[in-house]
């Protein structure tokens, strides 16, 4: 069974200070998304999409891409790697782009770009982030008995383990009920405070260090895209106008379809921490994380070979 690991990595990460989806941040320079893609294939995953702008197709080829196009799955099939751009020619005709605007659309956009690169179950993540091992052997298991239509699943995180001493993340803050997920809304600006504290700036509210967040860690059927597909377009023409920052965010968008009624969403745990770069000043800690993993055996030495 083909399952496909699709990995946003077109952002511009301008908050980090650079092109932190390609920081060369582990032992041996290895970039964050390549620990995924490790984890991913031991999981199970036979296919791997990155979507990423066009000027990155080369650099992204030359990183990961190609010796993973060498590689063998865990069902003995050859990994299969595709590339996506998420740039403006998949913008419909019918919204103009602000001259000004050189900033993509956001997640739900993103994701929309890989729809013909992707036929089946998919997990969806963040270039940037560290899910953890157990993450994507759960998420796995759980894609390969997701139904055709109206399902879809994601890892929870615990809010206290995701924000950054550093400065404001986005997050999508989660109610569950029953192993399903109830309700999810995006906090634009949540801030961790030095003795543990955490705050929702954008409502002006305290939030529980346990709140269960999303990190973009989700599990769709092929069916999703119709759906991703309405729902961008509807944004573009109610929400965009001339807003050169206006995005298009996945947690909002399956929020909606909750509301309606055309989508149910597990809510799985991982006994994994989550870690990743929102500011430059996280990268030390990072670091010595992947270092800790690769020293108790984790990680082998060198993850390409």
């Amino acid at each position: 069974m083909k399952v496909s690991l699709v990995i946003m990595a077109a952002g511009l990460g301008s908050r980090y200070g650079g092109s932190k989806q390609v920081d060369g941040i582990g032992p041996n320079h290895e970039i964050l998304m390549e620990y995924s893609i490790y984890d991913a294939l031991r999981a199970g995953f036979n296919k791997i999409v990155f979507i990423i702008k066009p000027e990155m197709e080369e650099l992204m080829h030359r990183i990961c891409g190609d010796y993973l196009a060498k590689k063998t799955a865990k069902d003995g099939s050859p990994v299969e790697v595709a590339y996506v751009f998420q740039d403006f020619s998949s913008v419909p005709d019918f919204y103009h782009i602000p001259p000004e605007r050189t900033k993509p659309f956001g997640t739900v956009h993103a994701l929309l770009c890989a729809a013909n690169a992707v036929s089946e179950p998919c997990c969806v993540i963040n270039a940037d982030d560290y899910y953890g091992i157990d993450a994507y052997q759960t998420i796995y298991n759980e894609l390969v008995k997701l139904p055709a239509d109206g399902k879809a699943t994601m890892v929870g995180y615990l809010l206290k383990n995701t924000a950054s001493l550093h400065g404001t993340v986005s997050r999508g803050v989660c109610t569950v009920k029953d192993g399903k997920l109830n309700t999810i809304r995006e906090a634009l600006k949540v801030q961790l405070y030095a003795d543990g504290t955490l705050r929702d700036l954008a409502e002006d509210q305290p939030l529980a260090p346990d709140t269960v967040v999303s990190m973009n860690f989700w599990g769709f059927a092929p069916s999703i895209f119709p759906a991703l597909r309405l729902y961008f377009e509807n944004f573009l023409r109610t929400e965009a106008g001339d807003n050169l920052k206006a995005e298009c965010l996945l947690p909002v968008m399956v929020g909606e379809q909750m509301r309606e009624g055309k989508l149910e969403v597990s809510v799985l745990r991982s006994n994994d921490k989550w870690f990743g770069m929102t500011y430059h000043q996280d990268r030390e800690v990072v670091a010595a994380e992947l270092q800790r993993l690769h020293r108790d055996g984790a990680y082998p030495e060198d993850l390409r070979k």
